[in-house]
């Protein structure tokens, strides 16, 4: 696909589609990667955003039980005192 470089006041820029943002979730920013000859536009995602509040929900269902206990059957705690 090729684009246009178009001004943008004293700068250069180039226009995406509504199809592509939408496409590549492409929101408020994009990662600029420079790699050998080409400019790689990547979307920013934010994978981590809403962990709190689904921590607190697993909490307040008594979800957020320890999946494997902190002391294996053949340890002892003697060792660390």
């Amino acid at each position: 696909m090729q684009v246009s470089v178009i001004d943008i006041g004293n700068s250069k820029g180039i226009r995406l589609t509504k199809t592509l943002l939408e496409k590549y979730d492409i929101k408020d920013k994009v990662e600029l990667i420079l790699e050998k000859g080409r400019i790689i536009l990547k979307p920013v995602s934010k994978p981590r955003q809403s962990w709190e509040k689904a921590f607190q929900q697993m909490n307040a269902a008594g979800d957020d039980k320890l999946m494997i206990g902190d002391v294996f059957p053949d340890e002892s705690m003697e060792e660390w005192k």
